[in-house]
């Protein structure tokens, strides 16, 4: 059975920027309600980092300042505090 790792990013963009790159990657990948994308992946302990971490990667490439944060199993892309 798969899970679903959520990703929420701060605007639709940047949504349709990581979704194109998570794709690409070979994740099915999905948008859902505006800013959110649910990534379907197999049930294996060690997928949820390897996410986050193309998330980040994602962000770089894009150069816009915004900081992947994961809370509650959801991993949230938002600017920068401060």
């Amino acid at each position: 059975m798969d899970e679903v790792v959520r990703v929420v990013a701060a605007r639709i963009p940047d949504r349709n920027r990581l979704l194109a790159l998570l794709s690409e990657n070979g994740h099915d990948a999905r948008p859902v309600n505006g800013v959110e994308i649910d990534v379907h992946v197999p049930a294996v302990a060690t997928t949820e980092p390897a996410i986050y971490s193309e998330v980040e990667d994602a962000v770089m490439n894009i150069g816009d300042a915004f900081v992947p944060v994961k809370h509650q199993g959801v991993i949230y892309v938002r600017p920068p505090v401060g």
